[in-house]
């Protein structure tokens, strides 16, 4: 009798029937007969590799938002033309303009070729492919509609990354405000209220009352200016390791939807994710419950993503979507109204769709409208401190050329 293959150790990545990621170590004779009793086991494996290989570096490569966006519309419209997998991995691979990617799409063809599906290829960069981009490709694979996924993932990463550019456009304005601000507000208070004092004081003077009590500040600040930035060291180090607590992040992220303004930005940008990627998957043909598990993980804020949770366990037993998210009173009504209408059409994927975009909307709508407030109301309060410091020093000279007269 032949000798039986000698079992070996398999690190592994999977995703559980309620589209929870899993990792642990899984003993076979082959990869793919380690992929197979993981699948006989209930998990879909996204990424096996010998547990006791060494690492070749690869799995570190990350690739920007951007990139990874412009790689996955490149190979979805490859795939969507017909053309097979590994001949479209090695057209997109010659098509990348960054060299990183370039290797990336090399790597995970060769993977394809060898007989690895590709959701496992993609894990072998986890830093690149997130969970989420793994399991839609999954279920792609799965239903023969992978170049539709793909698609759905490209405008997906387009959405998302226009939202955080014009984030980043809405907020860089009142940052350089206060930054510059506070450069001003340091310099006079370190530097040049001290040589003025100088001047004052050979005067023998009485000074006014807000310039004595600017010079008291100056001093405080200047006697005192290590003590701040060590209390803001340990301020910023306390957070942080607060912040590993979920019950914390959950108390501030409460807080944060209770805020006037930016608690509905906030909520609508969550609900928008959560609307999103569960059109993707309900699209691409994946089971309702296993989408509605993979899409409450992408949810940032805790109490959305309980009340998401909660819908889940509603849904599980026979409530109908709608129904479950209205209970929670944590989604918008704009989403609980579509997502019925869907229901009843039977477009549930079109409707979780276009609520996304009226949620990302409302969000831009809100965005802007903070902008608009904000930006003014930093640029009088940083006036008014200026003012003030101008006064207090310009008040004694003032006072000086009155006397003279």
């Amino acid at each position: 009798m032949p000798e039986r293959a000698a079992m070996a150790a398999f690190r592994y990545e999977a995703v559980d029937p309620s589209g929870r990621e899993r990792r642990g170590v899984v003993e076979a004779e082959t990869a793919r007969a380690a992929r197979d009793r993981l699948r006989a086991d209930g998990l879909t494996p996204t990424a096996v590799a010998p547990a006791g290989a060494a690492r070749d570096g690869l799995s570190s490569l990350r690739l920007d938002a951007a990139t990874t966006a412009l790689a996955t519309r490149q190979l979805a419209t490859l795939v969507q033309s017909g053309m097979p997998l590994d001949q479209a991995l090695a057209a997109a691979s010659e098509q990348a303009d960054h060299p990183r990617a370039a290797k990336i799409l090399g790597v995970v063809r060769g993977q394809v070729m060898a007989g690895e599906p590709l959701p496992a290829a993609l894990g072998r960069f986890p830093r690149t492919f997130s969970t989420l981009y793994r399991g839609l490709v999954g279920a792609g694979t799965e239903t023969g509609r992978l170049g539709e996924v793909l698609a759905r993932l490209a405008d997906y990463l387009d959405a998302r990354l226009a939202l955080r550019q014009k984030f980043a456009v809405a907020l860089i304005y009142p940052a350089l405000v206060m930054l510059v601000a506070a450069g001003v507000i340091g310099i006079l208070l370190v530097y040049v209220v001290p040589q003025v004092v100088s001047v004052y004081q050979q005067s023998r003077q009485v000074l006014p009352l807000l310039t004595r009590a600017l010079i008291a500040a100056s001093d405080f600040f200047r006697a005192t200016a290590w003590y701040w930035l060590a209390a803001l060291v340990a301020a910023m180090a306390l957070w942080a390791w607060r912040w590993r607590s979920e019950s914390f992040r959950a108390r501030v992220h409460a807080w944060l939807l209770r805020t006037p303004g930016a608690g509905r930005l906030a909520a609508s940008l969550d609900c928008a994710r959560y609307a999103s990627t569960l059109a993707i998957l309900v699209g691409s043909g994946a089971p309702l419950m296993r989408s509605l598990a993979a899409a409450s993980e992408v949810v940032r804020l805790i109490p959305i993503a309980a009340a998401s949770r909660r819908a889940n366990a509603l849904v599980r037993e026979g409530v109908p979507l709608s129904r479950a998210l209205r209970e929670q009173r944590a989604f918008p009504p704009v989403l609980v109204h579509l997502v019925a209408n869907g229901e009843e059409s039977g477009a549930l994927a079109p409707m979780l769709v276009r609520a996304a975009q009226e949620l990302e909307r409302e969000a831009e709508r809100r965005l802007a409208w903070l902008a608009a407030l904000i930006q003014p109301t930093l640029i009088v309060a940083m006036g008014a401190i200026v003012l003030v410091l101008v006064l207090a020093v310009m008040l004694p000279i003032v006072t000086m050329n009155q006397l003279v007269r």
